[in-house]
């Protein structure tokens, strides 16, 4: 019985999210619920891409793996600090987890001007532990 409970404490934040967004669902109308849960996939799916250049530019002693132009010029959103995938995984376990996922989506939208606007930022209201 302790190994399913340790199984389950350590299951992937991708495995936590999908979790969430059958939360979500019971909630919320059906039409609303695929922008919210499209709104995750994305944000997994930039911070993938994101972390890779950065990992190369790390290795690359002319780049500066902080500097938003180096990803510009690759189209890829620079992913803030705080809206990193990795900062987010260390607040799964808060009550908090709706907010900071909110707060992750109006980072990257304010330091990337096509995406202004347009990231879901509702999970403060239905991602409660």
């Amino acid at each position: 019985m302790a190994k399913k409970t340790k199984e389950k404490n350590n299951e992937p934040l991708e495995a936590k999210l999908w979790k969430a967004a059958d939360t979500l669902r019971k909630n919320i109308d059906a039409a609303e619920y695929k922008h919210d849960v499209l709104g995750l996939i994305f944000l997994k799916y930039i911070s993938d891409a994101f972390e890779k250049l950065y990992n190369e530019l790390r290795k690359d002693p002319y780049a500066d793996p902080e500097d938003k132009d180096e990803y510009l010029a690759r189209n890829i959103f620079y992913i803030p600090k705080k809206a990193r995938w990795k900062e987010i995984e260390k607040h799964t376990r808060s009550p908090e987890i709706g907010k900071y996922l909110d707060e992750a989506m109006d980072e990257i939208e304010r330091e990337n001007p096509p995406l202004r606007g347009v990231l879901p930022k509702v999970y403060v209201n239905y991602l409660t532990l």
